[in-house]
């Protein structure tokens, strides 16, 4: 916010208009965020391949039509973001999912994405911390899959990463960039809503290979207008300080994810889980509850409709490719979550078989 009003005071002392920043982004910031992927390892990342969107769904899917062409095969694990599915499909791509098992924490092994990839498959797209899971992909983890990839030389890898620091393993969430990428075909997606604290300023960011990069450049340039310079100037202050906004986050989020992962432990029929590492959702198992009469699907909107005559709102599991789960959030005051968590139980307790 300072660093925005700096930018506007300036201008209005000079008596000027606004700057108006290039398509791809101020140099200042692609530079800021290039240090900031080299900081965590991705060594060769440069200002070249960032650029910077008009919140990460625009970034999303300029890179989309660019990367994809009409019929082309795409591969998502899910439960994962519900977003990826229009967004995929106005692209131009046809999406396939890739359903993997609370049971054993999503793993993704590299057996399975093997058997599910194909040669005229174009791009993979993980979420890592995983919106709604939470579940975090080590560096082991992606390193084996990519051993994968790279056996399909025309495969795009996306990682998309908004959510990397809300994480509270005992590891800094991997970025896919700083894993060797000899096909040149890693492309990562992030943005400042989440991590960095800047929601409502609609600024995300992309980072992909220079001849992708530049595409993605000139297509943002002949659709759309750049990010205000206000927006970017509180990117910019937002990327100098990310290590110490994310450990902020972090410790204000710990109280509400423990009330809300011991409220959930206390609900009728719970079973043991492995709380989630990232992200501030828990993504809960409420298949118990379900109408047995129903069909996954509509028992799962039924569900999710009790819950909201009761006073609770959650994210339907099955918008994430997993009916009978809910999305829940504990990015909120820690009051509302108890009285939240209170509701629940009151229209929940009845449903336990």
């Amino acid at each position: 916010m300072e660093a925005a009003i700096t930018v506007l005071a300036s201008a209005q002392q000079r008596q000027a208009p606004l700057a108006v920043s290039p398509a791809a982004g101020t140099p200042e910031l692609r530079e800021a965020l290039a240090q900031r992927y080299r900081q965590r390892g991705a060594s060769r990342v440069t200002a070249e391949q960032v650029l910077v969107t008009a919140g990460a769904k625009t970034g999303l899917f300029a890179l989309l039509s660019e990367m994809l062409q009409q019929g082309d095969d795409v591969l998502l694990p899910t439960p994962n973001w519900f977003g990826f599915y229009e967004l995929v499909r106005r692209a131009g791509g046809m999406l396939r999912t890739l359903p993997l098992a609370a049971a054993d924490n999503y793993a993704l092994s590299p057996e399975t994405l093997r058997a599910r990839l194909t040669p005229a498959t174009r791009l993979l797209i993980i979420s890592n911390p995983n919106n709604p899971t939470g579940r975090v992909y080590s560096r082991a983890e992606w390193a084996a899959l990519l051993a994968v990839t790279r056996e399909f030389p025309q495969l795009w890898v996306l990682s998309d990463e908004i959510y990397e620091g809300i994480c509270f393993g005992a590891e800094p969430v991997p970025t896919l960039l700083a894993l060797p990428d000899p096909h040149q075909r890693h492309v990562v997606v992030s943005g400042f809503s989440k991590s960095l604290a800047l929601a409502g300023w609609g600024v995300g960011c992309l980072v992909a290979p220079p001849a992708l990069a530049r595409r993605v450049a000139a297509r943002l340039f002949g659709t759309g207008v750049a990010v205000p310079v206000l927006a970017q100037a509180a990117a910019l202050a937002a990327t100098q300080h990310a290590e110490a906004i994310g450990a902020g986050l972090c410790a204000q989020l710990l109280p509400t994810r423990h009330v809300l992962l011991s409220g959930l432990a206390a609900l009728p029929g719970a079973a043991t889980g492995v709380a989630p590492e990232g992200t501030y959702y828990v993504f809960a198992d409420f298949t118990r509850f379900l109408d047995p009469g129903l069909p996954a699907t509509e028992a799962s909107a039924q569900l999710v409709r009790q819950l909201a005559a009761g006073g609770v709102e959650v994210v339907d599991g099955a918008s994430c490719g997993a009916p009978g789960f809910a999305r829940l959030s504990y990015a909120v005051p820690e009051a509302a979550l108890r009285q939240a968590l209170a509701r629940m139980r009151e229209v929940l307790a009845p449903l336990a078989v």
